[in-house]
């Protein structure tokens, strides 16, 4: 994640600078800060931002140690710090990375800062809910920048001091603060630096040397004293990316419970966005409803007219259909009954007739013939226009023939 950093607040000459990346374009931008405060209004809180601190406030020590497992180092790392330092291990946060390894053995550079140190330093970051995704030196990231596969000596301005610094391979192993940036307090202090850095074991032949660019006046001196050419550096855009972390585990979950807190509330207004969507297609699907229903009572309204016409005439013909329809004269009824019959032992004896209805009784010689009757009179294509029903039979005692009743309604 520190890799997509965008916004980096580390020290300057006087005061911070703030330096971020315009994503549109790549470009990136530095602005002097004369505190902190002043960032509060360039920094979001979702932003995922790096916090280098100034040297002045922090410990750095190289130290040399066997190789072994790594959570077995790191407590190994964590003892020798406590050593080092006049509070207790809970009072700091530290944090090292490998220089180099050599022969079993482990070359790192350690970094620790006192807790209520930190919270000092980052007051008006905290009290806006600003918590950084990082929180390094920046000595150590000039030296990633400009010296990632040397050793190198680093002198800049930090807040109205003279910074030196030397990294190996990129690490951040020896740092101090020089007071004053003039050319007296230096040709005095160097040497000095140059010495304890060789009781620490670390070459003081260096590969490189960086000068920054506010301190060009300096660039002679150090160069007479070195016996070397340096080069001048500007502020890095953006600066190297370094292992260290001294992001305390408070504010790491005051961070996540943030970040945990910012994905509820996207999450909440994806929802509510998602439920007012669906409100307003419902409203449209309803409003889309009312004009179908409108629209459908007027063609209603206007078809009134000829619907009741059709109605009318309908209701007409059915009262006509027994005058005007052959299917329902008598006459031609009572032809087609007699065509039904399925024997001369069946016998029509009553016949009538209505608007509405046909009854017809009559005797069979058996109650099987009275059946076949009744279903030839259902298939008779020429009485399609009547349902007809039957009951069962009634058998007469004295001859077993069986009187039948024939009921038929128009369809």
């Amino acid at each position: 994640h520190v890799e997509r950093a965008l916004t980096f607040i580390v020290p300057g000459a006087e005061g911070w600078q703030l330096i971020q990346s315009n994503e549109p374009d790549g470009h990136w931008t530095v602005r002097a800060l004369a505190s902190l405060e002043e960032a509060v209004p360039l920094i979001k809180p979702e932003d995922d931002f790096v916090l280098g601190l100034p040297v002045s406030a922090i410990l750095a020590q190289r130290l040399k140690l066997p190789a072994m497992e790594s959570a077995e180092f790191a407590e190994m790392v964590r003892i020798q710090m406590e050593k080092a330092l006049p509070f207790a291990a809970e009072e700091m946060t530290s944090a090292f990375e490998t220089i180099e390894e050599v022969e079993g053995e482990r070359v790192i550079s350690a970094v620790a800062i006192q807790n209520s140190r930190l919270d000092e330093i980052a007051a008006p970051l905290l009290a806006n809910h600003l918590i950084p995704r990082q929180v390094t030196v920046y000595a150590a990231q000039r030296g990633a920048t400009h010296a990632a596969d040397s050793r190198a000596l680093l002198i800049f301005p930090e807040g109205g001091a003279l910074i030196a610094a030397i990294t190996e391979n990129g690490k951040l192993s020896f740092a101090r603060t020089l007071d004053g940036v003039d050319a007296a307090q230096l040709e005095a202090e160097l040497p000095q630096l140059a010495m304890n850095a060789e009781l620490q074991g670390i070459d003081s032949s260096f590969a490189n040397i960086f000068l920054d660019e506010k301190c060009y006046e300096l660039r002679g001196v150090v160069e007479s004293l070195l016996a070397s050419r340096s080069q001048l550096i500007g502020v890095e855009t953006p600066p190297g990316k370094t292992e260290l972390n001294l992001l305390p585990q408070s504010w790491r979950l005051r961070r996540q419970r943030f970040v945990n807190r910012g994905e509820w509330r996207k999450r909440l207004i994806i929802a509510a966005g998602a439920y007012a969507a669906i409100v307003v297609v419902a409203l449209i699907y309803f409003l889309f409803l009312k004009f179908q229903v409108g629209r459908l009572d007027k063609m209603i309204a206007r078809d009134a007219p000829q619907t009741d016409f059709v109605k009318v005439s309908d209701a007409n013909w059915k009262a006509l259909a027994p005058a005007v329809d052959p299917h329902f004269y008598p006459v031609e009824i009572l032809l087609h009954l007699y065509e039904s019959l399925p024997s001369p032992d069946v016998q029509i004896t009553t016949y009538n007739q209505s608007a509405r209805q046909i009854s017809v009784e009559g005797e069979a010689s058996s109650a099987a013939l009275a059946y076949q009757f009744a279903e030839k009179v259902k298939k008779n294509a020429e009485l399609k226009s009547w349902n007809f029903t039957m009951a069962d039979p009634r058998i007469l005692p004295a001859s077993n023939h069986a009187q039948f009743r024939l009921e038929g309604k128009p369809k």
